[in-house]
């Protein structure tokens, strides 16, 4: 489910001999910030000289033998000589047009390196052109401003700030308005990047009251979205099912009574219609149906009902007779209603009733492939976590305290040498250490909260305190402060 997907990123604003711009460093910054959140392997360098932009496009020639879709984007000055498009280092030699051309990087190069890539998608954005205080010393004229036009090879999309003769606008706040344009529509959903373009070349002219157009060449022959919906993305269940907001009971079918049953928020009720759920009932139900009623079962285990979480805590042995699809069905809507809301959405903070006591399922080998549909699942939202929930890997913790009379004190939690501990609300921050309130807590309840927060299971969890001797003693923990990824 995981797309393999590699760009290089360049924002050149500080040019040496002049030509200084102000949003290029910017425009790259969060340029890869959100290629980063879309899943991208990306490569980012701010103010290239020649011999840097020479050095990161080799990097990004290796770096596309493994993906299947390569992006390649450019803030800064740009120009065509002679015919063919330049794209300015910061060093680049301004004395003429023939020092210049040899001491920039070719969009041709850049070009030729994605087309020859074994990646199928291909897409480079350029927000250059802005003015050039060269041109006149160099006697160019209007014709010549702005890049010249391409062929977009097989497979590739090239966006353009600007159309031949226009200069791009760098822009009034943050970015230029082309990236500005890029970053207001590249988020819409299951949005093709054609129709996200010309969302984009609408924004621009509005903004510049027609004064930039820009325009794309493209020869991409199948679709490309920058953000795929979930629905897009997990295709074992259908989106009625993963967006249960949307799922309809038709009581004519015994899975959705059993559903209906479950949502009544009523344990009676709940009790009676997961009753119906046996080894002969289950083999009739399908796919989806069951994982709709999974979700539901740990929804009503959440709340309170004793045979959901009975089913939960033994859905090993309980499950032993089901076909192996429907078993898994089953958990895999179990696990995704942990993570994820009614709308598909990942979850602020995950449902954690029973997290432990579903996640020690792992460790029987017939269930793994709900677990590593989690995981894949996970990774397809973009979810951050300190590690991965589905591939069962470990995570070291280091709790530090100080003893203050009769316990201890957590100062700080330590992930990876960095401490993660932080007020979940500016209400709550405070400097003053002893102004902090704070609750007691034995190591056991402290691992049950990090494991909550941190996502890992409890038996994935590898806590270490210092002192030592902290373990064995009450702990006190600062209230409204957390773990959870900011």
């Amino acid at each position: 489910m995981k797309r393999k997907m590699a760009a290089l990123v360049f924002g050149n604003a500080n040019y040496i001999k002049g030509a200084v711009l102000k949003n290029p460093a910017n425009d790259a910054v969060d340029i890869a910030a959100k290629l980063k959140s879309y899943g991208f392997h990306t490569i980012v360098v701010k103010d290239a000289t020649h011999k840097e932009m020479d050095k990161s496009l080799k990097e990004f020639k290796k770096l596309l033998e493994n993906n299947e879709v390569g992006l390649f984007f450019f803030a800064g000055h740009g120009m065509q000589i002679d015919g063919r498009n330049y794209l300015l280092a910061t060093d680049t030699d301004n004395a003429d047009e023939t020092e210049a051309k040899h001491s920039s990087v070719s969009l041709d190069k850049v070009i030729e390196v994605m087309e020859k890539s074994p990646a199928s998608t291909k897409i480079v954005i350029l927000d250059a052109c802005r003015d050039n205080p060269w041109e006149r010393a160099w006697n160019r004229t209007a014709a010549t401003r702005g890049l010249a036009s391409v062929y977009a090879p097989k497979g590739t999309i090239i966006g353009f700030a600007t159309s031949p003769g226009e200069l791009a606008s760098d822009g009034k706040g943050r970015n230029g308005t082309y990236t500005a344009a890029l970053l207001q529509h590249i988020d819409e959903p299951d949005c093709t990047i054609e129709t996200m373009f010309k969302q984009v070349r609408n924004t621009v002219a509005a903004e510049t009251r027609g004064k930039q157009t820009s325009w794309e060449h493209t020869s991409l022959s199948g679709n490309f979205f920058f953000n795929l919906s979930l629905g897009k993305v997990v295709t074992a269940y259908s989106e009625t099912s993963l967006v249960d907001a949307l799922f309809v009971v038709d009581e004519t079918k015994p899975s959705h009574k059993i559903i209906k049953g479950l949502k009544s928020h009523n344990w009676y009720t709940q009790n009676d219609a997961l009753g119906r759920l046996s080894d002969k009932s289950v083999k009739k139900m399908a796919d989806n149906n069951l994982f709709v009623l999974g979700r539901n079962i740990y929804q009503a285990a959440c709340g309170g009902s004793n045979s959901a979480i009975a089913y939960v805590g033994s859905f090993f042995e309980m499950t032993s007779g089901y076909p192996k699809e429907k078993r898994k069905a089953l958990l895999d809507g179990m696990l995704f209603e942990v993570f994820f809301d009614p709308q598909a959405k990942l979850r602020s903070k995950i449902k954690a009733n029973l997290f432990n006591e579903l996640f020690d399922l792992r460790r029987h080998a017939a269930l793994r492939d709900s677990f590593e549909f989690l995981a894949e699942t996970l990774v397809a939202s973009r979810g951050e976590f300190y590690a991965l929930p589905g591939r069962g890997h470990e995570l070291a913790v280091t709790v530090a305290t100080k003893k203050v009379k009769d316990a201890y004190r957590v100062d700080a939690v330590y992930v990876d040498g960095t401490d993660v501990l932080r007020p979940e609300g500016e209400e709550w921050a405070t400097d003053d250490e002893e102004g902090r309130l704070y609750s007691r807590k034995t190591a056991a309840d402290l691992k049950e909260q990090l494991s909550q927060e941190l996502v890992v299971p409890s038996r994935s969890l590898k806590i270490t305190y210092t002192p030592p001797e902290a373990a064995a003693g009450e702990i006190k923990v600062p209230l409204g402060y957390t773990v959870r990824k900011a």
